[in-house]
Order: C-alpha cells, then structure tokens, then sequence
C-alpha cells in the first residue's frame, strides 16, 4: 500500500510551560481505513476531526482499542523510539479478541517513523517529557446490530507531554478496591481494549475523592489478589525480591513491565511472577518485609507507590519515598529511553531522514 501525504498549511504553535499530559496535538495524523476486506488509504494528513454518524458502530457497542507508546528526543537531537514494534504487535492482538481486523506492522510502524520525522519539532527534549504516540482502531459501520463492524478507522495522533502524575517520579497513594472489579478470566482484561477503561472510572473516581491517586485492583472471582493499578501494572519488593502478578488472562502484558522484569533480571535482581495475596502485601508492609512499591507503564514509565488503603487504614510503604529498585527502574529505563544509558537490549530504535 502506498502512503500519502498531505502537509498542513496551518501549522500551530508549540506550546509553551508546563505540557501537563495529552493537551496538545501536532500538526499531522496517520489515518488509513477498512472496507471490502482490507485496509487502504493510508495517509498523513492534517489534524482534523472525524466526522461520524450517529449510527456509528463504535458508539454503540465498543469496538476500540488503541495502544501507547512515546518518541523522545535526547540533547544531541536525535530521535528515538522505544519498543514501538511491540505496541503494534498487541494492538493486532487486543484486535482479535474483539474481531478487529490486523494492521500490516511493517507497514504501520514505517508510517509511524514518517509521522514522527514529520513532527519531530514538536518532541520536548526536557526531563521527563516525550512525544506521546496514541494508535487507535475504531469500528464505524453505520447501522445499528449487534455483530462484528466490517469498516473501520486506524489512526495515530501525537502529543507533547510533561509527566503524567502531577507528582512526577514521587509517591502516590492507592486505594484498594474491594466493591468493583476491573476484568475477569476470559473477558478482555488482558487486551487493551476501550471498553475496559470506562469499566475503570467510576472506582477512579472514588479513590480521588477519597484522596488518593489511584486503584489497586482486585482479582474478580476472588476479591484476594491484586491485578493492576488504575493505569499500569505493579510491582512489590518482597523480601530483595521484584514480585508483579503473574499474567492469567485479566491483567494487560504492560511493555513497560516486560522491560522492567528484563531489566532486573541483567542486574541480577530476582523477580517472581505470581499470583501477589493482598493479605501477604499488607502483612509485609506492616513486617517491613515488602519496602517497596510500584507502577509501570508508557505514560508514567515507573510510579513509586508511598501508601496503601486497605480496609480503611492507610498503610505506608518505605517510609513514603521512592525505593531503591523503584529509583534503578527508572533510572535505567528513562535512561535508556533517553539514551543517557547505552541501549544493550535492542529496545531503542533511532530515526533520522537520512
């Protein structure tokens, strides 16, 4: 398939101060659709809103998903990508459990480089912020029955971004939801799908309310075992040892948790994948054998973890700071991103337009 592309007359201006996170879009978007069985019209053109009709299948029965990932660039002026393949590569799977047809990877990830290029004025180069890259997949055939959508819309929008807790790298507080539940086994839990962000919210809200920053979340059958956190996945230093719930089915496979769980393990850090018994965390904390915990994921990259609420008691962690493995997390990590720390895993991938 041939990609077109159509230059903006209009070009914005950058913002300025703090970015905050998904405020601002540049100036392009890759967008290119489905129909008659394939996808075509692959394009880069300028920002502009879709416009849809009320009918369209998307608002009605969910067909969504996207995916998450960032560009950076570094004080020499290069540009980066971290992992970008592997974010394609689930947006096909999270795809085929919802009957969304496959996008061509090699195909998307060359017009992701050539949007990036295209944009690559718009990459803050500031500590902690990137390029946000937010591909997504939305089902728009115009009648209404419930049943896999034969059209639909893929695209990529970009987004300058600071960090995405206000807290940046500090600790943050979770509430432990033991009321609703994020995803069950063989639902969609393990797929980035749209559908499971809204099932999210209304525990969210509560939790921000209520004064922390965001859920723990529970096992669904069980109300026993923690998942995830609101955005990202966990992690728990248990005894020296990085402890993440293993995957089963409800629990996203993060790219950032892959990186992490690889990363430790060059260090010499062992690390568990199991099944993480609330009880055992809360005993830990209280023991002083858990010290440590925290999130992953592409928006925040790593979010220590100061406070617990369980049962209505607070319970803090490491004193309430930023812990040893959580701070070489994401120190190794960003450095990496950043290419402040040699890239000996192959994660990076550094585009130019030569």
């Amino acid at each position: 398939m041939e990609l077109k592309i159509i230059e903006s007359a209009n070009k914005k201006a950058k913002p300025s101060g703090a970015l905050g996170f998904g405020k601002y879009f540049t100036d392009h978007m890759f967008v290119m659709e489905y129909s008659d069985g394939k996808w075509h019209d692959a394009r880069i053109q300028p920002y502009a809103p879709f416009s849809l009709d009320p009918s369209t299948a998307v608002f009605h029965y969910a067909q969504a998903i996207f995916e998450g990932t960032k560009a950076y660039k570094n004080k020499a002026g290069e540009v980066r990508l971290f992992r970008p393949r592997d974010n394609f590569l689930r947006l096909n799977d999270s795809g085929d459990r919802i009957c969304i047809p496959p996008v061509d990877v090699d195909f998307v990830l060359d017009s992701l480089r050539k949007l990036v290029l295209m944009e690559k004025e718009w990459i803050p180069s500031d500590e902690g912020t990137a390029l946000y890259i937010r591909p997504s997949i939305i089902a728009t055939d115009n009648t209404l029955g419930v049943h896999a959508a034969r059209n639909y819309i893929f695209f990529i929008i970009l987004s300058p971004v600071g960090a995405y807790d206000a807290h940046g790298p500090e600790p943050v507080g979770l509430y432990v939801e033991q009321e609703y539940v994020r995803a069950s086994k063989g639902g969609t839990g393990h797929h980035k799908v749209a559908g499971n962000y809204a099932a999210s919210l209304k525990a969210g809200e509560k939790a921000v309310k209520m004064g922390y920053d965001q859920v723990m979340w529970l096992d669904a059958k069980e109300h026993k075992y923690v998942e995830e956190v609101g955005s990202m996945n966990i992690f728990f230093v248990i005894d020296g040892k990085a402890v993440t719930p293993m995957l089963g089915g409800s629990i996203l496979p993060g790219v950032t948790r892959r990186s992490v769980i690889e990363f430790f393990k060059s260090e010499g850090i062992p690390v568990e994948e199991r099944l993480v018994p609330i009880k055992e965390v809360i005993d830990g904390i209280v023991s002083g054998k858990c010290t440590e915990i925290f999130g992953t994921g592409t928006a925040a990259v790593i979010s220590p973890v100061g406070k617990v609420c369980y049962g209505g008691k607070d319970y803090v962690v490491g004193g309430g700071k930023m812990g040893k493995l959580s701070k070489l997390a994401y120190d190794g990590i960003t450095g990496i991103q950043t290419g402040r720390v040699p890239d000996r895993f192959g994660w990076v991938e550094k585009i130019s337009e030569e």
